[in-house]
């Protein structure tokens, strides 16, 4: 691992976010570590990770020891939501740290590519639907059908001519993505509209696996 690839682990307070990135001999990426440091409200420092993305598990294993290296100034290491790979090795190495998490709202978040977005996203095994969505357009003026399906862990979203069952606009969209809308009665709240409560609730329920947004792409 060259030295000026990952760098000193003595961060540079004045500047709330950092950012290492590892990579092998030919300089390909294998790992990505971001996270914002500030003074605590009685002494030390508070280390909150970003992103946290590892090829493998000799680079997880290298970007953990790189945090813990902060140990005198964070006896505490904060982990946003979502910022941890679906990475079992990882979540299994995990007991050696006092590990906590931040809550984290998508309100930035926003979907290109839907089909992708859909395909990619991580869906529960046990969930097993197909239900037509009506997305409201860009202007909103119109809106479109898609018909959602959910099956052994696998989804993915096409265009359809049947009615939706539930109707979202990008932004709600972005957050039912997101896995923002944790009951059905929040996601009603929000200003999502349904043609039946148990529609909306089968949606919601796809959400149960909350999907990895890092920060960095």
């Amino acid at each position: 691992m060259p030295d000026d690839v990952f760098g000193s682990p003595k961060p540079q307070l004045e500047r709330p976010n950092r950012k290492r990135r590892l990579a092998d001999h030919e300089q390909r990426p294998t790992g990505l570590l971001s996270f914002a440091m500030k003074r605590h409200e009685r002494h030390g420092m508070q280390l909150t990770v970003h992103d946290f993305w590892a090829a493998d598990e000799e680079t997880a294993s290298e970007m953990m020891a790189f945090l813990a290296d902060h140990h005198t100034r964070s006896p505490v290491i904060q982990f946003r939501r979502s910022a941890l790979p679906p990475c079992p090795t990882l979540l299994h190495r995990l007991h050696r740290y006092r590990l906590t998490a931040e809550a984290w709202h998508p309100w930035m978040l926003r979907i290109l590519d839907i089909r992708e977005a859909v395909r990619l996203r991580g869906w529960p095994t046990d969930i097993d639907i197909a239900l037509p969505l009506d997305i409201e357009r860009e202007d909103g003026a119109a809106e479109d059908h898609f018909l959602l399906e959910v099956k052994g862990g696998t989804g993915r979203i096409t265009p359809t001519h049947i009615p939706g069952q539930v109707r979202l606009t990008w932004r709600q969209l972005a957050v039912w993505y997101a896995g923002g809308y944790q009951t059905a009665a929040a996601a009603r709240l929000a200003g999502v509209t349904t043609r039946s409560h148990e529609a909306l609730s089968r949606l919601i329920r796809t959400t149960d696996h909350e999907p990895w947004l890092p920060d960095h792409f």
